[in-house]
């Protein structure tokens, strides 16, 4: 019973000992990561390899890409002001009232959803406008199925390349080419 006991002790000294905090252990480093700023990603569209017949209307279609390009980084501030810039030239050019009403109504509004629903009208437009005035070149129609609750929605563009300024980064290769513009 002796053996036993003195066992007993020694098998409880070890496992106090054991559990004692250890002064070579330290406790596990926290690192805290900033992630507050965002990084977000701007996208190029292509340069526009097209000439025109009529300088204002290469002028309109540049300032037309400059407001998609806008709207495909989701930014409203740059939309709101590239189609203010839109807005003069179309006026300019006495182009059709349904896309001089949509680069007003964009260029008056920092909300992106309301600019996408005005660009378009504003498509629409310089599509018809765009008719027979390319000296060279193509450009391109293309159309989102999902823009709008499914219904679709067409834009105009110097590349064959999709970047879409319906859904911006969030489906931004979500579309078509659905005619050629020569």
């Amino acid at each position: 019973m002796k053996n036993f006991t003195l066992i007993f002790c020694a098998i409880l000294a070890v496992a106090v000992s054991s559990c004692k905090d250890n002064p070579k252990q330290t406790e596990p480093e926290v690192v805290t990561v900033d992630n507050t700023e965002n990084v977000v990603e701007t996208y190029e569209l292509a340069q526009k390899e097209a000439e025109f017949n009529d300088p204002k209307v290469e002028a309109i279609f540049e300032q037309y890409l400059l407001v998609e390009a806008a709207l495909v980084n989701t930014d409203a501030t740059t939309t709101a002001s590239e189609a203010s810039k839109l807005e003069l030239l179309l006026k300019e050019a006495n182009a059709d009232e349904a896309s001089q009403n949509a680069a007003t109504a964009m260029a008056g509004s920092n909300d992106i959803k309301m600019q996408r629903e005005n660009f378009e009208p504003l498509s629409l437009g310089l599509e018809k406008m765009l008719q027979g005035t390319l000296k060279e070149g193509m450009l391109y129609k293309q159309f989102c199925p999902m823009a709008f609750n499914n219904k679709g929605a067409y834009w105009i563009s110097s590349s064959r390349d999709i970047l879409n300024p319906y859904f911006g980064d969030k489906m931004l290769k979500c579309g078509r080419v659905d005619a050629e513009i020569k």
